[in-house]
Parts: C-alpha cells; structure tokens; sequence
C-alpha cells in the first residue's frame, strides 16, 4: 500500500474560505493526535481543524463541527480510494463568509486532499532479502552486471583478499550466482528487511 515519502503542505482557496491541508506520514495514533495538536496551536484562529487518518485497520475521521459527513468521511474516502497507509490528512479552514452547502463543501474536502497528493512522492514497502555475496576479484564484471539485471541493490562493498557485497533483493540469490560463477561466489542470507521503494 502507497504512503508518502514525506510531508506535504497545499492551500486551496474557494469561495473566500481557505482550505490548508496538511499530509503526515505516521505510524501510531499517538503521533497522528500529536500532529493534530501541532496544527490547532499553529492555526488557533482557524474555523475547523477536520481529520482523516488510516493505520493499517485503524481508520478515524473527524468534521470538527462541519456538517456530518462534509469533510473527515470525504476527505477518508480519498485516502482509501488511492489505497494509502500510515497517513494522518489535516484541512484547517478559514471561513470566508460565505456558505458553500453540505455539496460544497464535500467537495472541498476532498479536492483539498487530492490535491495535496497530487504533490506528494508515494512510496510502497516490501520485504527484500539481505545477503553477503563473497568472491574473487576477477568476477566483479559479471557480478556487477547480473545484480544490476536482477534489479538488487547493492548496500555496501568491501575489497580486501576477497571481494565481499551487502546486497539487497526481492528475489532469493542463492543458486543464481552459484551457478554463475560455478561455486566461486558464496551467497549467504542474512535476514529479511523492509525496503521502501518510490512508486
């Protein structure tokens, strides 16, 4: 599932009432109520602080006194319609005096937040293989290029008596470069690891 690489701030302004949505990427619901409290003290003078935020199975959604079902549900219904995760959606609103009715205003909710992820970079989390890839100098070249074709990673390289890579992969490597190398290159699994990855 989708979740945003890093915060994203967007203003939308309609009918003379400011919308600012804020999108925060968090993992626990005590760090989203954190975050809500952060946003009321930097606009106390904003008419509605409206909420929407997914965890996993967690879902809530606040109105912050709108209309029942103008704002948190819609602006919910966006982050689920992109299948987001660990994302906390604030809209502060200033009204501008001027009403835009329950229709308005879901869609000023919801144009609020598509915009804002419109902006943001998503990523997508998986688990990936760790290994320890040990061989001789003289396989570097083919090495080299068949984890740059098996699209893995490379996390770190020494060069000692040896040449020895930590290496990252979606996919398990332990025949691929035994039979490459006809048993020269050891491949040792390490653990799995979680690894993030820009959509």
């Amino acid at each position: 599932m989708p979740r945003i690489k890093e915060d994203i701030t967007h203003t939308l302004e309609i009918k003379k009432s400011r919308f600012i949505t804020y999108l925060h990427r968090t993992e626990s619901e005590e760090d989203a109520r954190d975050f809500i409290k952060f946003i009321k003290k930097k606009h106390p003078d904003a008419t509605h602080h409206c909420t929407a935020l997914i965890i996993g199975d967690l879902c809530r959604s606040n109105d912050d006194h709108e209309p029942a079902g103008t704002a948190g549900r819609p602006m919910l219904n966006v982050l689920f319609k992109q299948e987001m995760d660990q994302i906390l959606a604030v809209v502060v609103r200033y009204f501008g005096g001027i009403k835009l009715g329950t229709g308005g205003l879901v869609k000023a909710y919801s144009d609020s937040v598509k915009e804002a992820l419109d902006l943001a970079t998503l990523t997508t989390v998986s688990l990936w293989k760790e290994y320890i890839l040990t061989f001789d100098y003289t396989w570097i070249g083919k090495i080299d290029a068949a984890l740059h074709r098996m699209d893995c990673q490379i996390e770190s390289k020494d060069y000692d008596q040896k040449v020895v890579y930590h290496v990252l992969s979606s996919q398990s490597l332990e025949t691929s470069f035994m039979e490459l190398t006809g048993g020269q290159c050891t491949c040792e699994f390490v653990k799995e690891k979680a690894h993030e990855t820009v959509l």
